[in-house]
This record gives structure tokens, C-alpha cells and sequence, in this order.
């Protein structure tokens, strides 16, 4: 809708000049000559220069310049002073309309380029995940708060380590240039701990330690990490995070609350005690979806929060990336507008292990 809405702007803004021109010279030869309707043909050049380029401004500029002498001859105002300042008028307003369009194209273009970067940067710090890892297909959704951006304070992974497969949904404090340089930190920290840590644990307080290096004041992160390994279960770790949510086979819907809730990454560096690992039965059919709070906390135009745990039908669709987009586009339908926070997914189909692969290959 919105992309439709542009187009007919753009195309409204394309015709402008030439419908403007052309008003202007049928007011003129309706009216009674020396009403100074021949100004305004200035008015050509000065909305060709809103949008294209400086040579589009430039032929709006030379067609108002022969409008005004055709009509300028039509009403004999060249026989005073009045029909020459309208020409005057009009390569002036081209002129500066050229200027501006010159200037809007080297903008357009470093804009370009700081896109370009911006797209290179979000395949670094948040890659496609793996279709498939061990037993599990998985599929990702992200949406930035932030107009036009693509990345954001949110953050997802998905690693095959030796000691099972590994993933982390976390969502950083703050908007803006700062979010991302934490996320990737933890991104970092994460895609080279998860293969050397034996345990989740350990992988949480590479985590912290990471941090710990880089955060000021009372900056955190929360988060959530999960390991599958050659059991039928998932292990959690929770800082803080919105609690994951695991579809059972009949379609069902379950929030795996932990033991108790741990500070988020960032603060808990020297609380006593960390974050207590707990599992959950996780077999074939079943799905894992974490996610940050940009989804559960979604209001729609009543207030009423994003009812995620009856929405879990709508991931049925036998294409996990499909399912999770199905999932998306409700949120979307039910915030009906833009969303007011960052909001990942990552959605995790168990489909069993792979012939020949043993549990320490994942």
C-alpha cells in the first residue's frame, strides 16, 4: 500500500510541470491580455526540479522560456517592460532549479552508497541463517523500527558447534549506530564461543566477559540461548528475555518458564550465582520460536498486546520461511502501521537427525 501510494506521487510529480505550463498558457488566451498570468510559467521549471534530474529542469526551462515568448507576442506585452521581467523570471527560477537538482543527485548518490554499505554491513553482522542445522530447519524474521534501516538493536544466530546445534535471540537496550555496535559484539562473541565452550554456561559468561569490555554505565542485553543436541530436548539459558515459545506437535503452545530469572548480559558480571540451565522435551514435529519483546509486546490500535501463544496455528505451513512470514504479516495486520520496535524471530522445525550422523557432528 504504501509503495502504491509512492508511485502515484511520483507519477503525479512527473506530470505536474507540463499540466502547470499548460493551465497557465489556457488561462492566458481565455482572459483578457495583461492580466500577468505569464509569470507563472515559471512555475514549469520550479516542479521539474522536485524530481529527475538537472537536464529534465533544464528542457521545463527552455519550453516556460518559449511559452513566454509566444505569448508575450500574443498579448503584446513586449511593447513594455512587463513581458521581458517574465523571462527574466523564468531563467532565473531554472537556474536555480538546475543548481538544486545537480545538488539532490550528489546527495542521491552518497545516500546510494551509504546504503550499499549499510546492505554489505547487515549480511556481516546478521548472515542468513543456515536452512538446515542437525536436525533442525530454521527460518528468521526481522523487522527495524527504524525507517529505512535494515538492521537494528535485535540480534539471531544459528551455529552447528561440536557439542549441538546453538542459537541466541537477544535484544540490545537503545536504538541507533550504538545498538548495532553491541549486537555485534555479542554476535561475535557468540559465533566463536559457541563452538569452544562444552556447555551453555560457559558460552553465557564468554558472553558476559565480552561485554563487560565494551558496555558503559547501565547498558544490557537480553537474551535467550538454546541448544539441541543428540536428546530429544532443548537446553535454554535465559537473561531476561521474553520466554521462548514451543509448538508441540498438535499445535499447542508452551512458554518454558525458568527456574529463576537471571539478570541480562551486561549487569549480571558480578551478581552471585548466573542464570540456571533448563530443558524442555523438544522432538520431530515439534517448533522453537524465540523471539524479542518487538513482538510479544506489539498493541494494537486498542492497546491489546500481540496474542502470540494463539497464533501459533499459523505456523503450519509446511515451508518454515513461509510459516514465519505468515506469522509476520499478522503481527503487522494487527499493530496496523509501522512497528514501534525492533522485532526478530527465529523459527526452529525439529525433523530428526540425518542418517550417519552421530551427536558429537551437529
Amino acid at each position: 500500500m504504501a509503495a502504491q501510494k509512492a508511485q502515484r506521487s511520483h507519477t503525479l510529480l512527473l506530470w505536474l510541470p507540463a499540466v502547470v505550463m499548460a493551465v497557465v498558457a489556457l488561462s492566458d488566451v481565455l482572459t483578457v491580455p495583461g492580466l500577468g498570468f505569464l509569470p507563472l510559467a515559471s512555475l514549469g521549471p520550479a516542479f521539474a526540479g522536485l524530481v529527475g534530474g538537472w537536464r529534465r529542469t533544464a528542457w521545463f526551462g527552455l519550453a516556460a522560456l518559449l511559452l513566454c515568448v509566444v505569448l508575450g507576442l500574443y498579448d503584446g506585452l513586449f511593447q513594455e517592460r512587463r513581458g521581458f521581467m517574465a523571462m527574466v523570471s523564468v531563467v532565473g527560477v531554472t537556474c536555480a532549479g538546475i543548481a538544486a537538482a545537480v545538488m539532490r543527485g550528489r546527495q542521491e548518490a552518497e545516500l546510494a552508497s551509504v546504503r550499499s554499505i549499510a546492505e554489505v554491513a547487515q549480511r556481516v553482522l546478521l548472515r542468513p541463517v543456515p536452512l538446515t542445522a542437525g536436525p533442525l530447519q530454521a527460518a528468521v524474521s526481522y523487522t527495524s523500527a527504524v525507517a529505512e534501516a535494515r538492521i537494528g538493536g535485535d540480534l539471531y544466530e544459528v551455529v552447528s558447534s561440536p557439542h549441538g546445534v546453538r542459537m541466541i535471540v537477544g535484544d540490545v537496550q537503545g536504538k541507533g549506530l550504538a545498538a548495532v555496535e553491541t549486537a555485534a559484539v555479542v554476535l561475535g562473541a557468540f559465533r566463536e564461543a559457541a563452538h569452544d565452550e562444552p556447555d551453555l554456561v560457559g558460552l553465557g559468561e564468554r558472553l558476559e566477559r565480552s561485554l563487560a569490555r565494551v558496555l558503559e554505565g547501565e547498558k544490557f542485553v537480553t537474551a535467550v540461548l538454546a541448544e539441541v543436541g543428540t536428546r530429544h530436548e532443548v537446553l535454554f539459558l535465559n537473561y531476561g528475555h521474553p520466554p521462548p515459545m514451543v509448538v508441540r506437535e498438535d499445535g499447542t503452545a508452551h512458554f518454558p518458564q525458568p527456574p529463576a530469572y537471571a539478570p541480562p548480559l551486561g549487569l549480571g558480571l558480578h551478581s552471585e550465582g548466573g542464570p540456571k540451565p533448563f530443558s524442555v522435551g523438544f522432538a520431530p514435529g515439534e517448533q522453537l520460536l524465540l523471539y524479542t519483546d518487538g513482538v510479544s509486546e506489539a498493541r494494537d490500535r486498542h492497546g491489546d498486546f500481540y496474542p502470540l501463544g494463539e497464533r501459533a496455528v499459523l505456523l503450519k505451513d509446511a515451508d518454515a520461511q513461509g510459516a514465519l512470514d505468515t506469522l509476520r504479516e499478522d503481527l503487522v495486520r494487527h499493530t496496523s502501521g509501522p512497528p514501534h520496535d525492533d522485532a526478530a524471530m527465529l523459527l526452529l522445525r525439529y525433523h530428526g537427525h540425518t542418517a550417519g550422523e552421530s551427536g558429537g557432528d551437529l
